[in-house]
């Protein structure tokens, strides 16, 4: 039986209970629709019987029929629902191969039939603007989620709990929205025939309206803000994957590489002033300690309370002519000095010193060299709103590399790999850990091996963590089926806080304290 005629009016009702088209709209956007699936309807198609259409949709998934109360994941389940048919039927036609990146390119060129131009997104965003900033984001946040830029019945698979550790309690996620690699894009990504380069990378504001290829997403759905940050246009987007909550990013116009400077203060302060209510920073601008993209200035925020945001103050600090900001070292695995003051211009003018200070500062009693074979030193920086004040973190990074410590000195060593290997960017410097989606399959077979008395050591993908597994299993003699899984998740935030730690240039420890403080002298 042929759905593709129900699911289309399935779709039109879902885009008029959700504001992405009028229901004047409805002829237009199927005919969008049919286009992109190279469908003719068999004889005349009319847009009656739409609602009726949504709640059967709805129904088989358990959403109220018309969508009235329905919650982020239940549009999104019935949405689900809606383009699987339409992805089945094409993929019997021949249209696509049926791989997640055949289908997933398909159904965001449908839903960019339905999805507002960029110029009525932009109006909206700013007229909500001016009644209230949160409003604004609110809404901008919704049109993600409702075209399904956002896949969020992806985003409700993935895993997350708070772990405590001497830091206060950290936010550990396993992240699986982001679908697992295609083996049939990859083979045919090989010899495609489409001109890579264009666009320049996935922040560029061409992305936007881009159809895709096998090794670019689309991006019909994807819809830029643009904003004026330090006299320059920059753009706000938010990320497909959704670390956290409203995960946004703000790119630069310019295709252009990071850089930590003194207009990178500038502008985390200038976005803060247009969203009080958001967190906003920047991953740092040399590879090791710089995150994944260093190719594309720009800042990741949000509207989330991060740990980091939660520790308090280890120590107060005083920097001589700037007696107007109150300035400390934050209790924190990571080497933090916290700043809060009214004025955003002598945060600026602060903030600029310490960074100059410490590119240029070495101390080799701590392993510190600020420059060998080439630059070492740097800093991620974020900035929030405090009781009515400016608060900028200031991460002190270095990326220097030994022949004992190849992948850096200051990240996580070879010890904790089985947990976390890659780079520690600004989401896990702020106390939120992103864990490869492999460990969520590993940690139960963990536990049913360890509840077993299996030899974790016969097993490769589970010989890794044997070590670890038992001195877990050593620390906690009264472990058993109720509550393995706990203080399984409970020990992977205890390493995660030691990841942090290992990316710590000061360490906690009296030789690492006297180290910082020399270096605050400095400044």
């Amino acid at each position: 039986m042929d759905r593709t005629p129900a699911a289309v009016k399935a779709l039109l009702a879902y885009g008029q209970k959700t504001g992405l088209i009028t229901e004047d709209e409805y002829f237009y956007t199927a005919n969008g629709i049919f286009h992109v699936l190279q469908y003719t309807p068999d004889g005349e198609f009319n847009v009656s019987g739409c609602e009726e259409c949504l709640a059967e949709y709805a129904s088989a998934v358990g959403s109220p029929a018309g969508l009235e109360g329905a919650s982020l994941y239940e549009k999104g389940h019935v949405l689900e629902a809606i383009l699987k048919d339409l992805l089945d039927e094409a993929a019997e036609r021949g249209l696509i191969d049926g791989g997640v990146v055949s289908r997933d390119l398909l159904d965001t060129a449908v839903m960019g039939c339905l999805t507002p131009r960029p110029r009525e997104v932009i109006r909206k965003f700013w007229e909500d603007y001016e009644e209230d900033p949160k409003k604004a984001t609110d809404g901008f946040y919704s049109l993600a989620t409702d075209s399904d830029y956002i896949r969020s019945y992806r985003i409700e698979k993935d895993r997350k709990w708070p772990a405590p550790t001497p830091y206060g309690d950290l936010d550990i996620t396993i992240n699986l929205a982001k679908p697992e690699k295609d083996p049939k894009a990859i083979a045919a990504a090989l010899t495609n025939k489409a001109k890579a380069g264009y666009p320049k990378c996935l922040l560029c504001h061409s992305n936007e309206g881009y159809a895709g290829r096998l090794d670019h997403p689309a991006r019909q759905t994807i819809r830029h803000i643009p904003l004026e940050l330090g006299g320059e246009r920059w753009y706000l987007q938010y990320s497909p994957y959704v670390y956290y909550n409203e995960h946004c990013i703000v790119f630069s116009d310019e295709h252009r590489p990071m850089k930590i400077e003194r207009q990178t203060f500038v502008r985390l302060l200038e976005f803060l002033k247009m969203f009080p209510h958001y967190t906003i920073g920047s991953n740092a601008d040399l590879p090791i300690v710089g995150g994944s993209i260093l190719t594309h200035e720009h800042y990741q925020g949000g509207h989330y309370t991060f740990a980091m945001a939660r520790a308090k103050i280890r120590e107060e600090i005083h920097f001589k002519g700037f007696e107007d900001i109150k300035a400390g070292i934050v209790h924190w695995p990571m080497s933090v000095i916290r700043l809060d003051g009214k004025d955003p211009e002598r945060l600026v003018e602060l903030a600029d010193r310490i960074l100059g200070k410490w590119r240029a500062y070495s101390d080799p009693s701590v392993d510190i060299y600020a420059e060998t074979d080439a630059p070492h030193n740097t800093i991620t920086p974020i900035a929030r709103m405090r009781d009515g004040e400016f608060e900028l973190d200031l991460v002190l990074r270095n990326n220097r590399t030994t022949e004992e410590y190849p992948l850096g000195i200051f990240h996580p060593h070879s010890e904790l790999h089985h947990i976390k290997k890659e780079n520690i960017g600004l989401i896990e410097v702020m106390g939120l850990a992103v864990l490869p989606s492999r460990l969520l399959k590993e940690m139960e077979s963990l536990r049913k091996a360890l509840l077993a008395g299996d030899d974790l050591r016969a097993d490769a993908a589970l010989a890794v963590h044997a070590d670890w597994a038992e001195e877990v299993m050593a620390a906690h003699p009264e472990a058993n089926a109720d509550n393995l899984e706990k203080i399984l998740q409970e020990e992977i935030g205890i390493v995660f806080s030691k990841v942090l730690e290992h990316a710590g240039v000061f360490k906690d420890t009296e030789e690492g304290r006297a180290a910082f403080e020399r270096f605050c002298e400095e400044v």
